[in-house]
C-alpha cells in the first residue's frame, strides 16, 4: 500500500518578492510518497495531494459533464477516473499515441498522432474495443513533436493543436504546403465536410491551449526552438485569433522585437510586421505544456479568469543548452499562473514549485492541467513519479 503524508510550514516571502507577486504568502509543504519526503512551495491556504501513481506516462486530460476524468497517455492507454479520482481504469489501448481526449454528445474524440478518432461513449462504459474506435479525420503524422491536443471550444467546435517536426522545419498550416507538412499551429474542424481549417499558425509546438472564460479568446503555450542555446528564445504564451500568424519557424521574438531566424532559407509566408508577438513569455527551455483557465471561484477569487500553465522543464543545460552540462542547471518543472487584468494578460507568477531537486533530479514533471467540478486544480506528471495530483484550496 502506498502511503502519502502532508506537512505544512508557513513561510513569509521577502518584501522584494511580495512586491512583484499577487500571492501575499507562500508555504512550504512536505509530501511523503513511498516513505520519501519531497518539498514544494505553494500559496498559503492551499494543499498539494497525490491521488494515484497508477498511470503510465499520462498526458492531457478533460473532465466530462458527468464528472468523469479522462486522461490520454504516451503509453497508448486511455484512462478514466471517477470520484474520488484515485483508481484509474484503462478503457482502451491504442497504437498511435492518444495524447488527449474530449467528450461531446455521447462521443469521445481522441487525438492521436495521425488523426482524430471517434467512438460512442456513455458515462461508466467499460472497455472500448479497438475495432469500435474509428479515425474520424486524418492529421499530418510523422515524428518530432508528435503529440496532438484536442479541445472543445466555447463555440462547441473541435480544435486540435500540432507542432512542426523540428526547430526550423519548413512546415506551415496552409494549402500551398503538402498535406503532411501542414503543421505548426491550431486547426478547427469544419464538420460540414470533415476538413481541417487553419485557426492560427506559426507556432512551433503549441501543446496547450484554452479560452478566457469572459472573452472566449484563445490562448496557447508554445515551445521555442533549441538551436539558439540555453537562454533564447523565450517560450511563448500567445493570444490566438482567426488567421493569426505567430512567426515560427521564420521569426523569433527576442523579448523586444520579432527578428528573422537564419536557420530556415525559405521565404516567410508573411512579413515581419504581421507577426503576432506573445502576450507573455517564459524563460527559454521551460517546455510549457497544458493550459487551463480558472473558471471556478472555489479555487480562489483572486485567481478567477487567470490561466494555469504546466512547465515541463526541458533537457537543455547551462551554458550551451546541450545535454552535457550539470543536470542541476536545467529549467525547473513547475506550475505557473498567467495573471489577467481587465481581460489582458499582465504577468506570470509561480504557483507550485519544488519539483526538481538540487542535484537536478526531477520527481515530478507536470503536463496536463484541468479545473475539476469541485474547483480544485488537477494535473498529471509523466516524469519522476508518474501520476495524478490535485491542488486544492483548504476550507476555513
Amino acid at each position: 500500500m502506498r502511503m502519502f503524508f502532508l506537512f505544512l510550514t508557513v513561510m513569509v516571502l521577502p518584501e522584494a518578492l511580495l512586491a512583484s507577486s499577487s500571492v501575499n504568502e507562500y508555504i512550504d509543504q512536505t509530501i511523503v510518497i513511498n516513505k520519501k519526503e519531497y518539498q514544494v512551495k505553494l500559496p498559503n491556504g492551499y494543499q498539494l495531494e497525490l491521488l494515484t501513481t497508477d498511470l503510465d506516462s499520462p498526458r492531457m486530460m478533460t473532465f466530462t459533464k458527468s464528472g468523469e476524468l479522462l486522461i490520454g497517455s504516451k503509453s497508448g492507454k486511455l484512462y478514466r477516473l471517477q470520484k474520488p479520482y484515485t483508481h484509474p481504469e484503462i478503457i482502451a489501448e491504442l497504437d498511435h499515441y492518444p495524447h488527449s481526449v474530449i467528450e461531446r454528445d455521447n462521443l469521445l474524440y481522441i487525438a492521436q498522432t495521425n488523426g482524430l478518432y471517434v467512438v460512442s461513449y456513455v458515462a461508466g462504459q467499460k472497455n472500448l474495443s479497438a475495432s469500435s474506435i474509428k479515425r474520424h479525420v486524418k492529421l499530418p503524422g510523422g515524428g518530432g513533436h508528435n503529440s496532438r491536443t484536442v479541445r472543445l471550444g466555447p463555440d462547441n467546435k473541435i480544435y486540435v493543436s500540432l507542432g512542426i517536426s523540428g526547430n526550423c522545419s519548413d512546415e506551415y498550416l496552409d494549402k500551398s504546403y503538402p498535406v503532411n507538412d501542414r503543421r505548426g499551429g491550431v486547426l478547427v474542424l469544419n464538420e460540414n465536410n470533415l476538413v481541417w481549417e487553419t485557426y492560427a499558425s506559426g507556432l512551433r509546438n503549441p501543446v496547450g491551449f484554452g479560452w478566457h472564460p469572459k472573452t472566449d479568446v484563445m490562448y496557447a503555450s508554445n515551445n521555442g526552438p533549441d538551436h539558439h542555446g540555453y537562454d533564447r528564445p523565450a517560450e511563448y504564451f500567445s493570444r490566438l485569433e482567426k488567421n493569426s500568424f505567430h512567426g515560427m519557424p521564420w521569426y523569433q521574438y527576442d523579448g523586444i522585437n520579432t527578428i528573422r531566424d537564419d536557420c530556415i532559407e525559405s521565404e516567410p509566408p508573411v512579413t515581419v510586421e504581421k507577426v503576432v508577438p506573445p502576450v507573455l513569455t517564459f524563460p527559454a527551455r521551460n517546455a510549457p505544456m497544458g493550459v487551463t483557465f480558472i473558471n471556478n471561484v472555489r479555487f480562489g477569487k483572486n485567481f478567477v479568469n487567470d490561466a494555469v500553465i504546466a512547465l515541463h522543464g526541458s533537457w537543455g543545460t547551462k551554458p550551451s543548452g546541450g545535454f552535457f552540462g550539470s543536470k542541476s542547471s536545467r529549467r525547473h518543472p513547475k506550475l505557473v499562473v498567467a495573471r489577467f487584468h481587465n481581460e489582458k494578460a499582465i504577468r506570470v507568477d509561480d504557483l507550485v514549485t519544488g519539483f526538481q531537486l538540487k542535484n537536478g533530479k526531477r520527481w515530478l514533471r507536470p503536463v496536463g492541467v484541468a479545473i475539476g467540478h469541485d474547483g480544485a486544480l488537477y494535473f498529471t506528471s509523466d516524469g519522476g513519479i508518474h501520476g495524478l495530483y490535485r491542488l486544492k484550496k483548504l476550507q476555513k
